[in-house]
Parts: C-alpha cells; sequence; structure tokens
C-alpha cells in the first residue's frame, strides 16, 4: 500500500514536470511568432512608405501634390472632394462633378443652362457664400486676378488656370482633368465631342455650303449690336470647327467684338443671322422694348429675314465657350439649319 502510494506521487510530480515543459516551449514558440510577425509588420510598413524605385512619381503617395498654375506653384489634394470651379463648372460637368457653389454675376446672372442644384456665389459680393461650402479646391478662371487668387487662396487651395489654356476649350478641359487626378476622363469627354462636331459640321456644310453666317448679340440698354469675329472665345467655335463661314467683316476682325449700329446690319451682308439678348431671355419683361428692332422695317428688309434665316438663340450657352456650351451650340444649329 505504502509502495503504491508512493508510486502515484512520483507518477503525479512527472506529470506536472512534463506539463511544465510543454508550456515553456509553446510560451517560447508564441514568443517567436509575435516576434517574427512583428518584424515583418515593421517591414511591410516601411516599404509601404516609401515610393518603389523607378515610380518617378512620390505625388502618388501623398495627399497632396503641387501644379502650376498661372501664378506659380500650388500644392492641391490629391483626391479633392469638394470643388468649386469658378466660371468654369461646364466644364466640371462634364467630367462628372459636381460643383459646391456656382458662380454669379447680378447683372449677367448665371449659366442656367447646366441646371444645377447648388448654392450660388455672387463674385461681386462676399466671399462667405463660397467659405460657407468648405471647399478643399478652387478653380478659376481668367476671371481670377492676382487679388482675387489671393482671396481665393485664403479659402483653400486655389489652381487659376494658366492664361494660354483659356484660348482653348479642349485645353481649359484637360487642365481641370489633370488637376482633378482624372485625365482619362477628359479623353472620353473629347473623343466624344470631337465625333459629334464632325458628324455635325459635314452636314452643315452639306445644308448651307458657303453661305456667309453673322453673330450678334442685341445690346438691351443702349439698343445696338456687337457682332462676334473668328477669334471670339465664345463664338469663334462655330467658324473653327463647326465648319461655317464667315460675313466679311467678322472673317476680318482681330478684336473679339464690335459694337455696331442698327443701320449697318445691311453692310454685313449675311445669308443667316444668329442673335441674342445680352441679358435674360426672350420672354424677360425688361427686354421686350429693346426686341421690337427686330420687328422693324430695316429688319424685314433683309434678305436673311425675308428667307427665314434669322435665328433666335438663349443666351445663357451661347455667350460661353466651354465643352458643354458648345455641344449645345452644335445641337441649335443642327436644329435650325438642317431641314
Amino acid at each position: 500500500m505504502v509502495r503504491w502510494g508512493r508510486k502515484f506521487l512520483w507518477s503525479a510530480v512527472l506529470i506536472m514536470a512534463l506539463t511544465a515543459l510543454a508550456a515553456c516551449g509553446t510560451n517560447s514558440n508564441t514568443t517567436k511568432d509575435n516576434v517574427a510577425k512583428t518584424e515583418n509588420a515593421e517591414e511591410s510598413t516601411s516599404a509601404s512608405s516609401t515610393p518603389s524605385e523607378g515610380s518617378g512619381n512620390a505625388s502618388e503617395e501623398a495627399e497632396t501634390r503641387t501644379i502650376t498654375g498661372e501664378f506659380g506653384d500650388v500644392e492641391i489634394p490629391v483626391n479633392p472632394k469638394r470643388v468649386a470651379g469658378i466660371y468654369v463648372e461646364d466644364y466640371l460637368k462634364a467630367l462628372g462633378i459636381t460643383p459646391v457653389v456656382q458662380w454669379y454675376h447680378p447683372s449677367w446672372g448665371k449659366q442656367d443652362y447646366l441646371n444645377l442644384d447648388v448654392p450660388e456665389f455672387d463674385i461681386t459680393g462676399s466671399l462667405e457664400a463660397l467659405l460657407e461650402q468648405d471647399p478643399d479646391l478652387i478653380i478659376a478662371d481668367g476671371g481670377a486676378d492676382a487679388a482675387r487668387y489671393e482671396q481665393y487662396s485664403k479659402i483653400a487651395p486655389t489652381y487659376r488656370l494658366p492664361e494660354a489654356a483659356l484660348l482653348d476649350s479642349r485645353q481649359v478641359l484637360t487642365s481641370i482633368a489633370d488637376a482633378l487626378g482624372i485625365p482619362e476622363k477628359a479623353e472620353a469627354v473629347l473623343a466624344e465631342y470631337d465625333q459629334k462636331v464632325a458628324d455635325g459640321k459635314a452636314k452643315l456644310q452639306q445644308a448651307l455650303g458657303q453661305e456667309k453666317v453673322a453673330v450678334i448679340r442685341l445690346n438691351v440698354a443702349d439698343k445696338t449690336f456687337a457682332l462676334f469675329g473668328v477669334k471670339n472665345r465664345f463664338i469663334g467655335v462655330i467658324y473653327s470647327q463647326f465648319g461655317l463661314t464667315p460675313v466679311p467683316m467678322a472673317a476680318e476682325m482681330t478684336e473679339y467684338q464690335s459694337i455696331i449700329s442698327e443701320e449697318l446690319i445691311p453692310q454685313l451682308e449675311a445669308d443667316h443671322i444668329i442673335v441674342f439678348p445680352d441679358n435674360g431671355g426672350w420672354d424677360t419683361e425688361g427686354n421686350q422694348e429693346a426686341i421690337q428692332i427686330l420687328d422693324g422695317p430695316l429688319w424685314k428688309s433683309l434678305p436673311a429675314v425675308k428667307n427665314g434665316n434669322i435665328y433666335r438663340m438663349e443666351r445663357s450657352h451661347w455667350q460661353t465657350g466651354a465643352i458643354t456650351a458648345n455641344s449645345m451650340k452644335l445641337d441649335d444649329l443642327l436644329e435650325a439649319m438642317v431641314k
């Protein structure tokens, strides 16, 4: 009995010893595993924090990057979420971006054709409306001079488009898309636009041939007209891209536009006349007196009027040269001129 008791006691001690050794071994392995995992994690973190050799673009790994605008370099977000486009909302919409505000001027209104449901920013007033929308990037066109640029820059990083790019709507679109980090979207938009222009140009040339076209604006306040030349940023596209033939006076103009009197209209020798008011619409109450000019005896004597070739267009998209507006101009011309 005593012998059995001693044997049991030694067995119990042996089992306890073996258990302790096994536990030590497990703890040792666990510790080694944890150390290895920690070292691997540190190596992984170090690798991800350093741009890969030969990538040539460290900005891809950063939250901001630097681009060059009209007034120098500016550091902007890599992926901006709240963009304000001062008078470039047309391009933002074409790229699938909804701006946080819409440009507005009390005398000129806004670009109604965009149908944007966002707060208005009166550029003649306080910057408070812009500040309240908390943009993380502001993109501005030529309307922003150095002083205005500085004001915008205090609200958010501001990219003022280079002056050279403003002469071509394609360059404006690609510059904005590059700033937003979506250059491929601009390529797709332009490819679709180019195809539309090519098709439209062929139809217009077939319908009009070399018949001469004049584009004039009725200046309501003083009842004068502005004739737009071929170099006009807003109207020149109908000649340079859509293939229409300008009246001689417009073709020879070096300035963007020229103020002319009603009496000079017959001298344009226009086969087709496109006209729109300088503000508001054709049904705007304040425009009605000036619009009566177009029903007067001088106008009724014009060959273009007699042949039914005078076209009253909407001001909003005809007084801008942005990509969406230009596409809408082409739609207007095809509807009015191609029978």
